[in-house]
């Protein structure tokens, strides 16, 4: 899917920081595509008590990647139950909300604000190509101001992104998931995956699917999305008799919420171009050999 350079950009953009209880460490490399399509989100202090970090792998362009990376952090605050220390349903409704966002006219404009206005291989103005009346009569009262405007009916981006999520607070440690992007702990050196990666062939997912009038062939969801869930990808989604967790692709997240403890060394939030390479249980190996060297 997309197009493909005929060599890969192999420079690598990295960063790091910490705080009084975590440090951290990223790294992002375009590869073989003709656009970097993915984004990431790092605060070691989200609030006084929390840090937030996320992985967003998109496809069809890169703009909802950019606008979670971006606005998904931020919903987390809009959210009651995360006054309340409900940190797994806070995310959840963020997941969702992004959807929602991305709708309208006030969507239209951040997503072409964050994308390249023409893309200068297909002449379209990448990932805003579909856009049908829409139906859906959901509102929200927030910052979020509808706003008037020649793409109000704007039904949102074809494109789309995974989205992988880990919040810490205190001792816990939150993972939320919605694509094949992965989140990995190492806890006395053996790999756990903390989420699922949600292709069509899932039993659970292709339930789904095929309930929302959609189909799987050679492993794609309506023969185009080998992700059964993902952020975006309006075309999806435009059944108006089922809920946003009962699409054909859904943006609604796996949760998964562990006490951290004193075997846990680290945590690796990743997208699929690692684990297309790698096994957990490997790249787990590779972090520690890597923090080895570094110590020694």
């Amino acid at each position: 899917m997309g197009i493909y350079l005929s060599t890969p950009k192999t420079e690598k953009f990295s960063e790091d920081g910490e705080n009084d209880c975590l440090r951290y460490g990223l790294s992002s490399m375009q590869g073989w595509r003709a656009t970097m399509e993915d984004a990431h989100a790092a605060y070691t202090d989200l609030d006084e008590s929390t840090s937030f970090f996320g992985v967003y792998d998109g496809h069809g362009g890169k703009v909802v990647a950019k606008f979670c990376a971006k606005f998904l952090h931020q919903q987390l605050f809009k959210s009651e139950t995360y006054l309340t220390g409900d940190i797994g349903a806070s995310l959840q409704k963020a997941f969702l909300r992004m959807d929602e966002m991305m709708r309208g006219q006030r969507g239209w404009r951040e997503l072409s604000i964050l994308g390249d206005k023409i893309n200068k291989f297909t002449g379209m103005i990448e990932g805003l190509i579909w856009s049908p009346r829409s139906s859906d009569g959901n509102c929200h009262v927030d910052d979020w101001a509808f706003e008037e405007g020649p793409h109000s009916d704007f039904a949102g981006p074809t494109s789309g992104s995974t989205a992988c999520v880990a919040v810490i607070r205190n001792n816990q440690l939150v993972v939320a998931n919605a694509g094949d992007s992965r989140c990995v702990i190492s806890r006395k050196g053996q790999a756990y995956n903390l989420s699922r990666d949600h292709k069509p062939d899932l039993e659970i997912e292709k339930e789904r699917i095929l309930k929302a009038g959609g189909f799987i062939h050679v492993g794609r969801v309506n023969g185009s999305l080998n992700l059964a869930r993902a952020i975006g990808d309006m075309e999806f989604k435009q059944n108006k008799f089922l809920s946003a967790e009962k699409q054909i692709v859904t943006a609604n997240p796996d949760i998964n919420t562990v006490e951290l403890c004193d075997e846990d060394e680290f945590v690796v939030l990743a997208c699929d171009g690692i684990w297309d390479c790698m096994s957990s249980q490997q790249l787990v190996d590779f972090v520690h050999e890597q923090l080895h060297s570094v110590s020694s």
